[in-house]
């Protein structure tokens, strides 16, 4: 059913781009070559990829972030080195004058012949000597605070251009992934719009789902969501109340069965476009309607987390969302709260 006012996110841009599409004339026009099958793999691969990358693109943006903190630290050691070698030339130029008033580069012999005193003169000479050593050694640790000075700037300058260049190539990576993931999903809305506009579901698609670690009884129906329109409120949309919670998802999105259970149905008509209705231990029933495509038949049993189809925006929907229904019996207008149903069951929307 029709989903009320969402918080503004990035990732629910589509239903306000659904509304627009209309104004201008419709979604974009995308291929209906592919059969059901594959344009719900295509849109589970990119789906997954477009999720990989985002990851990647979340991490490159961490280590962008400690990269960037890194080459502020080494441009702050440079200053450093700078006054250091400011403080080091200065030495040179003091040093090199003493020399110059000591004697400059008269031979030594010559200096011992002229000298009233050569043993004073000695003394002096190793004074000399010693301000030699103090220049030769000035002048080298001068050239290598220099030569650190250099590296250190060379590095800097590497660094910032890796980081500029690593974003631009995740963030190319992450748009083109979600270019096709977009257009990938019209085409499967398409078809799931044709199915039941004919009123003959299409079966169950077989995809491949990532290894289900879960070990909780209960979970939500999908991963990554918003709640928006839930039970009991008011809508134009449905003749009396609201009979379900939706989650705002965008379409093919992994939906998934709440617990362990058995299909009890799967159509394709009416109100609630494509669902699957499933039947819980203790008697609940759950269902998930607007689907784009399910993956499973009818009789088949169901674990915790296992996929029942993707989402989409087939029946008397306004745009992507999960209608989620907790029932008593398998039939419309006995449907519980779900936010308490779960909170019962201790997994909190």
């Amino acid at each position: 059913m029709r989903h009320g006012p969402r918080r503004t996110s990035t990732s629910l841009v589509l239903p306000v781009l659904l509304c627009a599409l209309v104004a201008l004339g419709g979604p974009p026009t995308v291929s209906q070559g592919a059969e059901g099958p594959e344009a719900s793999a295509d849109v589970a691969r990119l789906f997954e990829e477009a999720s990989t990358a985002t990851q990647r693109y979340e991490a490159g943006r961490k280590a962008a972030s400690v990269q960037k903190a890194e080459v502020r630290t080494m441009e702050r050691l440079l200053v450093r080195e700078r006054r250091q070698i400011s403080v080091l030339h200065d030495d040179l130029g003091r040093i090199a004058r003493a020399q110059y008033r000591s004697g400059g580069d008269i031979p030594l012999t010559a200096q011992m012949l002229l000298a009233g005193n050569p043993e004073k003169l000695m003394h002096g000479q190793r004074a000399v000597w010693q301000a030699d050593l103090a220049l030769n050694n000035a002048v080298d640790k001068s050239r290598r605070a220099e030569r650190r000075l250099a590296d250190g700037q060379r590095r800097a300058a590497d660094a910032w251009r890796s980081l500029k260049e690593r974003n631009a190539r995740l963030v190319i990576l992450k748009k083109g992934i979600e270019s096709k993931l977009e257009a990938a999903r019209w085409q499967l809305q398409g078809q799931a719009d044709t199915s039941v506009a004919a009123g003959k579901c299409r079966g169950a698609v077989r995809l491949k789902e990532p290894k289900n670690s879960t070990t909780r009884a209960w979970l939500p129906p999908v991963e990554k969501y918003e709640l928006s329109a839930g039970f009991d409120s008011a809508g134009e949309r449905w003749s009396h109340r609201h009979t379900g919670q939706d989650f705002a998802v965008d379409i093919g999105t992994p939906v998934r069965a709440v617990g362990a259970g058995r299909v009890v149905s799967v159509s394709c008509g009416g109100a609630f476009g494509i669902e699957v209705v499933v039947r819980h231990p203790g008697g609940y029933y759950t269902q998930y309607a607007h689907l784009a495509a399910v993956t499973v038949d009818q009789g088949q049993k169901l674990r915790a987390g296992q996929w029942v189809g993707q989402s989409g925006t087939t029946g008397n929907s306004t745009g992507p969302h999960l209608h989620f229904e907790v029932r008593l019996t398998p039939y419309l207008g006995s449907g519980v709260d779900p936010v308490k149903w779960f909170a019962e069951r201790h997994v909190k929307l």
